[in-house]
């Protein structure tokens, strides 16, 4: 298969609904985008095995203290996203799309790989947190390059008349990823180990079968096929400098913060808090949550393609103001409603609606940033201010969250969530359309 991805060319002027042109660009982008499952396997990993592991590395007594001290380094990691977008947007769009996509997954192994192995507190001391602190930080940075790359991958493969469809079949590896995690969640859980098993060593395997996902994925890489883009834009690239572009396009990186703050704010809402509100606020058992969660996450996986297809017809913008007046006026008493039901398959119903409201953005933002930057700095452009707004927005959510809740205050988290999608609907208003000013074809 790798063979068949590093000798194919993609042609814009292929019909878009050819079969076999179909099949090639969705093996391509599938192969290009596997680590974003591994890398949201692993965000999910880390969170939900935390509470197995954060003894064996962390002495105090007090369980609390164990699971802040887990959660503090699994902050550190989004800290450490936008230095990895630098670091391999840079290596994109200077020695090419493929070879960062390879080294990125190269390194989440690394990262994944010493968490499965690191010793335990009890046996090599304050060693066992540095090690678990040094690995997190490498899947940070992995993660960080790895948006970037990928998506810029994804936009300049597809075909320019189906990007936003290709774009989500590339944003189901996110959600597939959690999707993984979860599954060998209650594969260990239910079916293989006792809780006192997976304290012991049980929660190391999730980050084993992690690094021999990565170490897959590092093989199906190496032999990808560069873009055509990038190739064509070398030389104008080469002459002009990464830097120098990156420069004229500053009024773009900020746009592209402000334009992702409420779409990754909503996105880790409804992935990593949600398991987290519906056990705690909702109060539903664990299994229920459990099951209530994953099937809301099939339910987003199967809708993605579709929204993405859709936008392809009527255009990217009238999608994200859907998602921006939607998520502006029905967040807040979606999550009032979700907060005081006692149903299992309400819960199920209302967590669905607000996959519908938030998929236009998932489904379409990808291929929206790539198609804001030239190709000399695309990587750079895309990975470096989402890096950002997801450390700023996304991965605080959690954190924001539990503040409010613990002050009383709950519903301050909800007026929070409705105002950090307000204010991406003010920059999704000032949208070009990307139809006639997409900026694909442009090397600088």
């Amino acid at each position: 298969m790798v063979d068949t991805l590093q000798k194919t060319h993609f042609s814009p002027s292929a019909d878009p609904y050819d079969q076999v042109d179909v099949r090639r660009r969705m093996k391509a982008i599938l192969v290009g985008s596997t680590g974003n499952l591994i890398e949201w396997y692993d965000v999910y990993a880390y969170s939900a095995f935390a509470l197995y592991f954060a003894g064996s590395f962390f002495p105090v007594a007090d369980p609390v203290a164990q699971q802040l001290a887990a959660a503090s380094l699994f902050a550190a990691a989004f800290v450490m996203r936008p230095i990895g977008s630098l670091l391999f947007g840079y290596f994109a769009d200077r020695y090419g799309r493929r070879l960062s996509l390879t080294f990125a997954i190269l390194l989440m192994c690394v990262g994944s790989l010493l968490i499965a192995v690191t010793p335990t507190y009890d046996s090599i001391g304050i060693a066992a947190p540095v090690m678990l602190a040094f690995a997190r930080i490498l899947q940070g940075l992995s993660q960080g390059g790895e948006y970037g790359t990928s998506a810029t991958y994804l936009a300049e493969v597809s075909h320019p008349a189906r990007r936003g469809f290709y774009s989500g079949i590339w944003y189901t590896t996110l959600i597939g990823g959690q999707l993984a995690a979860i599954l060998v969640l209650l594969i260990l859980q239910k079916l293989l180990l006792t809780p006192d098993q997976l304290r012991d060593f049980g929660w190391r395997i999730p980050f084993f079968i992690g690094a021999a996902l990565a170490l897959y994925c590092f093989f199906m890489r190496r032999d990808l096929h560069e873009t055509d883009l990038f190739q064509k834009s070398q030389a104008v690239a080469t002459r002009v400098g990464t830097w120098t572009v990156l420069r004229r396009n500053w009024k773009m990186v900020l746009y592209v913060i402000g334009f992702t703050a409420g779409g990754t704010s909503a996105f880790y809402t409804y992935t990593t808090y949600m398991q987290k509100f519906v056990k705690l606020s909702v109060g539903l058992t664990d299994d229920q949550t459990t099951l209530i969660i994953f099937g809301s996450l099939v339910f987003a996986v199967s809708i993605q393609p579709l929204y993405g297809a859709l936008s392809d017809k009527i255009g990217r913008k009238p999608m994200l103001l859907a998602f921006g007046i939607a998520g502006t006026l029905l967040t807040y008493p979606l999550l009032m409603t979700l907060r005081t039901t006692t149903s299992p398959l309400v819960a199920f119903l209302l967590i669905s609606l607000g996959w519908c409201i938030i998929t236009p953005y998932t489904s379409t933002a990808a291929v929206v940033k790539a198609e804001l930057f030239p190709t000399s700095i695309r990587a750079l452009g895309v990975g470096f201010p989402y890096a950002i707004a997801t450390a700023l927005f996304g991965g605080t959510i959690d954190s924001v969250a539990l503040f409010f809740k613990n002050r009383g205050h709950e519903e301050w988290f909800f007026i929070y969530a409705t105002a950090c999608i307000f204010v991406s609907l003010i920059f999704y208003c000032f949208l070009p359309d990307l139809k006639k000013k997409s900026r694909m074809e442009n090397a600088v």
